[in-house]
């Protein structure tokens, strides 16, 4: 704690000392006011200002310093200035003494619980910049519930001073009034309690949940302000209309299936979305076949002198194909037909929240929910449109190998496809723009794979900014800005992997004016909504996360909350979203790592096992990578966890149920893993983590009782 912060901390010890060491408080008690009224009256009459500056000191004094007496002053206020004048007085001075008290708490405790809780505190801070006027009102009208808590509790938050203030004035005035009202009557009051009689009090909370109330109210009112004009059928033919069939889709349709909502799916392109068709699952069979190419270069880890792999390249982008294929019935028409749900094969198009049209046809429905992904994003760099170019999507269309593979993006499809296409025999050349490739990750663990990369021959570019594409007779080239320098680089295929834009237009949200964030995804409350109330999204075409496992995850949210609101909605629960990129080696990650806390100013330690050290890992010649966890400084609760290293993806999963279900390194530690398996590195991490935290002074008496029972 700073010197300024200490001298505060003393100078309101001494203060609220002082008040309990002199018996103050017998100077703010009903029998003191009423045996004193007259001489206070007799003092108000002779000096009106000096009366009300003392008293509005005191009052000041006594909230500031959260001491016991502020309803005997407000009754005091009634008492000497009358109703009128003692609320504006007592108004003033009670938002002033409160305001200094929420000042001092700030000034004191703030940082301190901001930065030991500031994981738990993001949620409360964020709902506090976005609505702690209306939730500071609501509490001041309520008279029981201790002032100066919210004083002492508001003070940690993010709601601005000025707000503070006037909210408080304006919500603790009815409250100022029944107690200046109260005092005014002085002479007929027995007790405090015969200010706010139970019906009184009842009558407070009615008033403090009347805000709630009236939200909810403005909320249907501004739903009904957005349908305003729109005709509402008087009946419908579905519960819910999904438009993408891609994995938000498929699950948010097959839960209304589920609960025996009628429901229809429309898709106009394959079912599966991206992640059957160009994602996930052909960039996994992809990575497989090379690996296994990879194997034999490595031939000599394993024992054997040389090994070869023969094969055609047209033959491994079928074995790709033929992997979709054999997943392909999961999500199919049949399948999903024969599970309840009503499969539109055609474009949809919406006309109004309730209707969207589909070859030809107008399906009315109760709820709409969107999951149109996204699709590669592609920049406007000269020269590119001449030069052609490959995608996330259209890549595998390829048959013919690439001798040279220019990768635009050092994100987790970049590093994948590079990576890939480089075990094939295809000689890739990876340009990036930052300092580093998978920015998203600690520094450390990114020049882990880059080394990877270039011990397997990927031309690794840092810092290389693409500038142009040019094309003399069947050459073709890319020309990268490097400091002050252009690089040129020469090539077959260019693969464009710089991140998804998602899918917006084409199908009637322009009409509707339905809100778009900055980034161009769709706009939507904690509960997936859009601006309209019945329409509904999830997915990439959302984000904030552009993973096919959120996307399930939301659809989840997406519709429950449509097929049953408004009896029952849940707000989507971002907090614990692991993902993996299948490089070799894998990275997995949950949580938090390194660079966030830093950036976000969250308190941890690390505690780290390398996989070179772990017996499996030796034993299948994968002997490298990393678990790295972070924890809450002192314990063994979870903050993050990044691990590098042979089945990463799979490894991460104990990780992520520990900090689902709030348990955390001492229970890992204390469950049996199988001997030899790769699983043992999460408890190694947790043991190194449990060395770190041995208690030695408790060791040290166990070795004296030992030395004792030898003796």
């Amino acid at each position: 704690m700073s010197k300024s912060k200490l001298i505060v901390v003393a100078l309101l010890a001494v203060l609220a000392s002082a008040f309990f060491i002199f018996d103050l408080g017998q100077y703010l008690t009903l029998e003191y006011l009423k045996s004193e009224k007259d001489d206070m009256l007799l003092a108000y009459e002779s000096n009106k200002i000096t009366t009300i500056v003392i008293y509005m000191l005191v009052y000041i004094a006594v909230t500031a310093l959260s001491l016991p007496g502020a309803a005997i002053m407000t009754l005091a206020g009634g008492a000497i200035f009358g109703l009128l004048e003692g609320v504006i007085i007592v108004s003033f001075a009670s938002t002033i003494g409160a305001t200094l008290a929420f000042l001092a708490s700030r000034f004191i405790l703030k940082d301190a619980v901001q930065r030991k809780f500031k994981d738990k505190l993001k949620a409360i801070n964020e709902g506090v910049k976005k609505e702690g006027a209306f939730y500071l009102f609501t509490l001041r009208l309520i008279p029981a519930f201790p002032f100066f808590v919210i004083n002492l509790v508001m003070g940690i938050t993010p709601i601005k001073v000025r707000q503070f203030f006037f909210v408080s004035q304006l919500g603790m005035l009815p409250g100022t009034i029944v107690y200046v009202n109260a005092g005014s009557q002085l002479a007929t009051l027995d007790s405090l309690a015969g200010i706010l009689s139970p019906g009184l009090i009842f009558s407070f909370v009615l008033l403090g949940i009347f805000p709630l109330i009236a939200k909810k109210i403005i909320e249907m009112v501004k739903s009904q302000k957005v349908l305003k004009g729109i005709k509402k059928p008087d009946s419908f033919d579905f519960n819910m209309v999904v438009i993408g069939a891609g994995s938000g889709g498929l699950v948010s349709s097959l839960i209304a299936a589920a609960v025996n909502a009628k429901v229809a799916l429309i898709e106009k392109h394959k079912m599966g979305g991206d992640c059957l068709n160009t994602g996930c699952v052909p960039s996994k069979a992809l990575i497989r076949s090379a690996k296994i190419a990879s194997y034999a270069n490595r031939a000599t880890d394993f024992g054997f002198k040389s090994a070869k792999v023969e094969f055609d390249f047209a033959d491994v982008m079928e074995r790709v194909q033929n992997v979709i294929k054999k997943i392909e019935p999961h999500d199919s028409v049949e399948r999903f037909t024969g599970l309840g749900v009503e499969v539109y094969e055609g474009e949809a198009k919406i006309i109004s929240p309730y209707q969207v049209e589909v070859n030809g046809e107008t399906l009315s429905t109760k709820n709409i929910v969107i999951a149109t992904g996204a699709r590669p994003f592609v920049p406007s760099i000269p020269g590119l449109e001449e030069t052609g170019y490959l995608t996330s999507d259209t890549v595998w269309e390829i048959r013919k190998q690439p001798k040279r593979l220019v990768v635009l993006g050092g994100g987790p499809i970049g590093c994948e496809l590079a990576q890939a296409f480089q075990r094939l025999g295809t000689d890739v050349t990876l340009v990036q723009r930052s300092s580093r490739i998978m920015l998203r990750e600690d520094e450390e663990i990114s020049e882990i794979v880059t080394e990877r990369f270039r011990k397997e021959g990927v031309n690794v570019l840092l810092q290389h900014d693409a500038i142009r594409f040019e094309k003399m007779g069947d050459d073709k080239f890319v020309i990268c800005k490097h400091g002050n320098e252009e690089v040129k680089i020469d090539f077959d295929e260019v693969l464009v992997a710089l991140g998804r834009t998602a899918n917006v237009s084409g199908f009637g949200l322009e009409s509707l004016d339905v809100k778009l964030t900055s980034h161009g995804t769709i706009e939507a409350n904690e509960f997936l909504q859009t601006n309209y109330p019945n329409i509904y999204v999830c997915g990439d075409v959302t984000g904030p996360y552009q993973f096919t496992h959120t996307a399930s995850h939301q659809a989840w949210y997406a519709a429950v909350n449509s097929l049953f609101s408004p009896l029952k909605k849940f707000q989507v629960d971002y907090s614990v979203i692991p993902w993996a990129t299948f490089t070799d080696p894998e990275v997995a990650r949950v949580g938090l790592n390194e660079l966030e806390a830093k950036e976000q100013g969250i308190a941890y330690e690390a505690s780290e096992y390398g996989i070179d050290d772990l017996d499996r890992a030796i034993a299948d010649s994968e002997d490298h990578g990393v678990v790295k966890v972070l924890t809450v400084p002192g314990k063994d609760k979870i903050l993050g966890v990044t691990i590098v290293g042979n089945h990463a993806g799979d490894l991460i999963a104990e990780y992520v149920a520990a900090m689902k279900h709030g348990f955390g390194l001492n229970k890992i530690l204390g469950t049996i893993h199988i001997y030899p398996t790769l699983t043992e590195a999460n408890k190694f991490a947790a043991g190194n983590w449990k060395k770190a935290h041995k208690p030695e002074k408790l060791l040290e008496w166990v070795r004296k009782y030992h030395e004792w029972r030898r003796s």
